[in-house]
Formats: structure tokens, C-alpha cells, sequence
């Protein structure tokens, strides 16, 4: 029997009412509505619409209803089952008889919902904040690994400037960084108790809000009935979070993809994380990286999908609201798997810090460190600009790097330049002209690292505090 059929004279539409089911796809939410529907048990209890026995019979039922999720592999095969919420009524039925059918007072299925879906945006938050924790750990010991290392930077895709291979490491750190705090802004503002909003008004019982919301551990009830239960703003923000971290894994997977070029060479592949071709013997390809970037299109279209879904929504709930359901749950398991395969692959990728190296040695890198030595000394740093970009040409018709030029021929441009410049051109000391917060010279980076690991452990200390 259907939950609302009371009011109807004829059946449904057989190919309607299968095509308009739920439950094929929130069967995934079935632990989040025992949960709530635990926790509105206690409130039926505390307002005395259900007896201490009655109360008791009903929590003991959605026990045995998890045991027999988990243990029975076809427990799931119900083709009448609406959604997860007609499932468990039926379940429970089933197993205490009518007793369980008083589980259903003073509730509706559209605060249900909304509350499974905030308690599982709550947990899958948990989840990825635990996995971008670990990727953020891995990037910290590769940097510390990589020691004073140097590589190009780029701007436009051409080389700029030369930086520590920790210090392009840190970028990254700084990136998923921020996704951490934004998935933890937006379990803040998604931790409210929808129970006891009922339908669109609110309970007709005077249940206890307060008493289920602590239950839950979420932070405090929802304010407004209507806006609980038609809210989808957390389910937004929560898969527009994982949009920009998809964004993020795409640029880092990218960047890696071409170093790992021939072209580049800055990288060599695991072989854990790379097939081959089935024409061409000597191929390994990064398809870890290349389905990372891929798939965090799919994020994005899911994001998409979902913005697109609630903008024309009325107050209050729509049936709509249940095409916003697969979006989230894709969403979510694409980006934890993403985080999971790309920490591995961080792990275990090989740097060739030769070939960075020698990279660095070329392509006038240390151009600007020649501008700031005529700055440092006195020259207007436009006219150092030009001075050095006409060095840089001459160099280019002789075919050879800036520390080539003699220090006559460096006079010819200004005689500005002195006997220790070619020793401002040196990597190092290129590197090491860098010296502010947040540059590349290794005594700031090393204390980069340092309070890098600092805010590291704060968001583990944090995760913990969120998790008790």
C-alpha cells in the first residue's frame, strides 16, 4: 500500500509509477533515515504520542531493520517500495506489526528527506575533508623530500622564473588548503535539524525539536518549516565546493600530465597509476591523471544539474527536489575517489630533478634577477627592464644564456654592472633573491613548510573536534 492512497480511486500508471520511484537510487540514504526516523521516535516518546513499550518496539524494529541491510544481500529487492522513507514504514511493519504504522505521526516525507540529505552531506563532508587531509600530508612530504630542488615556473606556458620544486609543491598545498575550509563552512551552515518541520507548516504534534536535532548531533533545529523542508541550498553549496576541488585535482592532474611528457621529462610515471597501448609497445600513459581531469567535468556537470534544478522552484517542496538527489550522490563519490587515486599517485610519482634542474639553466630565467641587481644599485627599475631585455637579445643572436655574456659585454648595456654579477646569476642566488613571505628562497620556504605542517595538524585537530 502506497503512503498517500487513501485519496485515490485508481491505481497509478504501471510504467509511471515505476519511472517516478526514488528508491533504486536513496536505498543509498537507507542508514541516515533509521537515524532520523530513530531520533523522531524519541520525540513521539517524549510528547507522549507513543508509550514507553510502543517507543521501545519501534527502536528495537529499525535496529533489526540495519542488522538485516547488512547481512542480507537481496534485503534491497523491494519493486514496490517508493522510496527509502515507504521501504522502512513497510520493513517496520513487517517486523513489529501495527505498532510500526505510529512511527509516521507528526512527520512528513519532505522534512525526511531533507533531513537524510543533510546527514549525508554532513558525513560525505567528513569523508573528503579526511581525504584532502591526506593528499595535503603527501604534498608536504614530497616538498620536504625534494629539498632545494629547483625547477621553472611558468607564466603563459613559457618559462618565468626558477622556483623550489617544494615551493610549486606549496602552491598546491595552499589550493586544497582552502577546499578543506570551505567544505567545513558549509557543514557549519548545513548541520540543522529539519525534524519537526512536517509538510510545509510545521508538526501538527508539539514534538520536541530540540530533543531530536541533539540526537542527530546537528548544531540546532531549522528556523522556518517552509524553508526546511523546500532548502536545497546546502546540497548546492556542497557539490559547488566539490566543483572548484574537481577544478583544482583537473589543473594539478594537467600540469602533471605535461611533465610527464618527453617534452618536459620533469616526471616519471608510476606504473601503478599508468596503462599502456595496445599498439604501441613503448607507451605508458597517465590515464590516473587524464580520468581525473576527465571526471572532474563530471562534477561540474553535476553542479550544473542541480543549479538548473531549484532555480525556478516555488516555496515549498517540488517534486523536483528528487532529481537533485544523484547529482549530490555522484558528486560525491567522484571527487573522494579522485582524491583517493590522486594521493597515490602523489606518492609514488618520481621526480627527475636533473632534468628540473638543467631546465632552470636556461630560457634567460634569472633575466629578472639581472634587472633587480641594476635596481638594488641605483637604476630606475624601467630602464633596468630595458637594459636587461637588450642583453637578453644579444644573447639570443649569440646563442647563449645571459651568465655567458662577458662582463665587458654586459657593460656595453650599463656600466652599472660590477664584478659579482655573475654571481647574482647563479641559480642560487636567483632563488635566494626571493626573500619575502611566501617566496622561494629555501630559508622562506622551509618556513613555509614548517607552518604548512602547523595548519595541517590544526585541521586534524579540527576534523577531530567535528567528528566527537
Amino acid at each position: 500500500m502506497k503512503m498517500w492512497s487513501g485519496r485515490f480511486r485508481q491505481p497509478l500508471d504501471p510504467e509511471f509509477e515505476q519511472w517516478q520511484r526514488s528508491f533504486p537510487f536513496d536505498q543509498k540514504l537507507l542508514g541516515f533515515e533509521l537515524a532520523a526516523s530513530r531520533a523522531h521516535a524519541q520525540a513521539l516518546g517524549a510528547a507522549q504520542v507513543l508509550s514507553a513499550d510502543e517507543k521501545k518496539l519501534i527502536l528495537a524494529g529499525l535496529d533489526e531493520i540495519e542488522t538485516k541491510s547488512r547481512k542480507d544481500p537481496d534485503f534491497f529487492a523491494d519493486p514496490e517500495a517508493e522510496d527509502v522513507h515507504h521501504f522502512v514504514e513497510k520493513q517496520l511493519v513487517a517486523i513489529i506489526g501495527e505498532t510500526g504504522k505510529k512511527l509516521h505521526s507528526g512527520r512528513s516525507r519532505n522534512e525526511q528527506i531533507a533531513a537524510d540529505l543533510r546527514l549525508f552531506v554532513r558525513e560525505s563532508i567528513d569523508d573528503l575533508r579526511a581525504a584532502v587531509s591526506e593528499f595535503l600530508e603527501t604534498l608536504l612530504t614530497r616538498a620536504e623530500e625534494s629539498k632545494l630542488a629547483a625547477m621553472p615556473a611558468y607564466t603563459h606556458l613559457q618559462r618565468a622564473e626558477p622556483v623550489l620544486v617544494a615551493h610549486w609543491l606549496l602552491a598546491y598545498f595552499e589550493m586544497f588548503y582552502r577546499d578543506a575550509g570551505r567544505l567545513l563552512d558549509c557543514r557549519r551552515r548545513a548541520n540543522e535539524c529539519p525534524l519537526g518541520s512536517g509538510a510545509v507548516a510545521g508538526a501538527p504534534l508539539r514534538l520536541d525539536r530540540e530533543l531530536a536535532s541533539q540526537k542527530l548531533d546537528f548544531d540546532r533545529p531549522t528556523a522556518n518549516s517552509m524553508d526546511a523542508t523546500s532548502d536545497r541550498d546546502f546540497v548546492l553549496e556542497f557539490v559547488n565546493a566539490l566543483a572548484l576541488l574537481g577544478v583544482h585535482l583537473s589543473r594539478w592532474a594537467e600540469e602533471l600530465i605535461l611533465f610527464a611528457t618527453q617534452e618536459y621529462g620533469f616526471i616519471r610515471l608510476p606504473e601503478a597509476y599508468s596503462t599502456g597501448s595496445s599498439a604501441m609497445p613503448q607507451k605508458q600513459n597517465p590515464d590516473a591523471l587524464e580520468l581525473i581531469r576527465g571526471k572532474s567535468a563530471r562534477v561540474i556537470g553535476s553542479q550544473a544539474a542541480l543549479l538548473a534544478t531549484v532555480k525556478g522552484l516555488p516555496m515549498a517542496y517540488n517534486k523536483d527536489m528528487q532529481e537533485t538527489q544523484e547529482p549530490l550522490f555522484d558528486a560525491a563519490a567522484t571527487a573522494n575517489a579522485c582524491l583517493r587515486i590522486a594521493t597515490g599517485f602523489m606518492r609514488q610519482v618520481a621526480f627527475n630533478y636533473e632534468r628540473m634542474q638543467a631546465a632552470c639553466e636556461s630560457g634567460f630565467m634569472n633575466a629578472l634577477a639581472a634587472a633587480t641587481y641594476l635596481v638594488q644599485r641605483g637604476v630606475p627599475f624601467r630602464q633596468a627592464h630595458e637594459i636587461v631585455a637588450h642583453a637578453v637579445q644579444k644573447c639570443v643572436a649569440k646563442n647563449c644564456e645571459l651568465e655567458h655574456l662577458s662582463l665587458e659585454e654586459l657593460r656595453e648595456f650599463s656600466p652599472v654592472f660590477g664584478s659579482d654579477i655573475h654571481e647574482q646569476l647563479k641559480l642560487e642566488a636567483v632563488l635566494a633573491c626571493h626573500d619575502v613571505p611566501g617566496g622561494t628562497a629555501p630559508e622562506r620556504v622551509r618556513a613555509a613548510v614548517r607552518e604548512a605542517h602547523e595548519r595541517l595538524a590544526a585541521l586534524h585537530k579540527e576534523e577531530h573536534v567535528t567528528h566527537a
